[in-house]
């Protein structure tokens, strides 16, 4: 367990971010801000709040959702209806004192509640803006709703997931939005060093499907150049290295890559079958992507008579290899232990939240974490900061303003 040690250093701290965020894409990108120091003042709508506190199917005691865990720890919580005047008021204020206005609405909404760089920038010229959408805020897409498998579908990744023969597939997680939620998070920093030097904010924008179109790298610039489409490779091989795909050991699956060339004859050696290096159908990588489904039936019969254990001691440190996990053993894995990726938060309904550890380490220490708010939990604190006494707070939320 990582705990909250006091000692880790977190380089945003003194940084405020506020973000009128929901559900996944926006709040994973500004969770790693807040895990880094951030001070992240998640504005949800009062009463409702953010659609992820009600995505089951796990609560804790108090009907707070798991999910909503995932992607909310080490922020604040401020109900706020960005619709009345009261509330725009309260935003202007928080704008004064802050670096960075976040959200992951439809692109058409930003401009009409006025959270982009132009509503804003009177108020604070240094602040920055930063924008997740489906389709992007500026072409005749901007008012539609979209979601992460949306993306997946028409970004092609469907049609790259699972078996030649098989139907398209989506990714077993929302990628698209973990991918956009990480680029909007390096957007924002960005502009937020160049607003240090130059006094002057901006907009930044990510949209999932540009994320997604960006994620297909080397096999678009296969297909633009040459006209090459990639496809599915059975066992989720690789499209042009071999072998690099999943095998079937005695007792469960395995992933083997002789990725590069200088591998190939090592993983030959260990597996005691130096033959086959010189065998003229898989001696040269041409020869042997030719000739992978020859590959496969022979490596099956070896890696068949020995359980992945034994392949392991084998392999590992010498060629890459993995076991092929279900989610229970993965999470399950000691070695997840050594490496600090697991902790465990304090929550008001449970004690002892089981959450995922920060994958960013600062000198070789994972960043500290506490639970996610409950809705509206900071708002007494945040409005006291800036000014408001106990009357206009209770003014405040009798007229639903919070």
């Amino acid at each position: 367990m990582t705990g909250t040690s006091s000692s880790v250093r977190q380089p945003l701290k003194g940084i405020r971010v506020l973000s009128a965020e929901q559900y996944g894409a926006g709040p994973y990108g500004t969770m790693f801000l807040a895990q880094l120091g951030a001070d992240v003042i998640k504005i949800e709508p009062p009463k409702m709040g953010d659609t992820a506190r009600h995505v089951g199917p796990h609560w804790l005691r108090e009907k707070e959702s798991l999910y909503f865990q995932s992607f909310n720890l080490n922020k604040r919580s401020l109900t706020l209806d960005l619709t009345q005047e009261k509330g725009k008021e309260i935003l202007h204020k928080l704008v004064k004192t802050s670096h960075v206005m976040a959200n992951n609405m439809r692109g058409d909404v930003p401009a009409k509640i006025g959270i982009d760089y132009a509503a804003l920038k009177e108020v604070n010229p240094q602040i920055i803006c930063a924008h997740i959408s489906a389709y992007g805020r500026d072409n005749e897409r901007a008012k539609w709703p979209g979601y992460d498998y949306l993306m997946q579908a028409e970004a092609g990744f469907c049609s790259l997931t699972g078996e030649p023969d098989g139907p398209p597939t989506r990714f077993g997680l929302s990628m698209v939005d973990f991918m956009s939620g990480t680029q909007m998070a390096v957007g924002l920093l960005a502009a937020l060093l160049d607003a240090q030097r130059t006094g002057q904010g901006c907009d930044v924008d990510v949209d999932l499907l540009s994320a997604a179109i960006h994620q297909l790298s080397y096999p678009a610039i296969w297909y633009m150049n040459e006209g090459d489409v990639t496809g599915r490779a059975p066992r989720g091989a690789h499209p042009s290295a071999t072998p690099s795909q999943m095998f079937k050991a005695a007792d469960g699956w395995m992933f083997v890559m002789a990725q590069i060339p200088k591998f190939w004859p090592i993983l030959a050696a260990r597996i005691g079958h130096e033959e086959l290096v010189s065998d003229p159908r898989f001696d040269t990588p041409a020869n042997r992507l030719t000739n992978r489904t020859i590959l496969t039936e022979i490596l099956d019969e070896i890696f068949g008579k020995h359980p992945v254990r034994y392949w392991q001691d084998r392999l590992e440190g010498f060629v890459p290899i993995s076991p092929v996990y279900n989610l229970d053993q993965a999470l399950d894995n000691p070695w997840l232990d050594k490496i600090n990726m697991r902790d465990e938060v304090a929550h008001p309904d449970n004690a002892n939240v089981k959450i995922l550890s920060s994958p960013i380490k600062i000198n070789g220490q994972r960043l500290p974490n506490r639970a996610g708010p409950l809705l509206g939990a900071d708002n007494d604190e945040i409005l006291s900061e800036m000014g408001y006494n106990g009357a206009d707070i209770a003014a405040l939320k009798s007229d639903g303003v919070i």
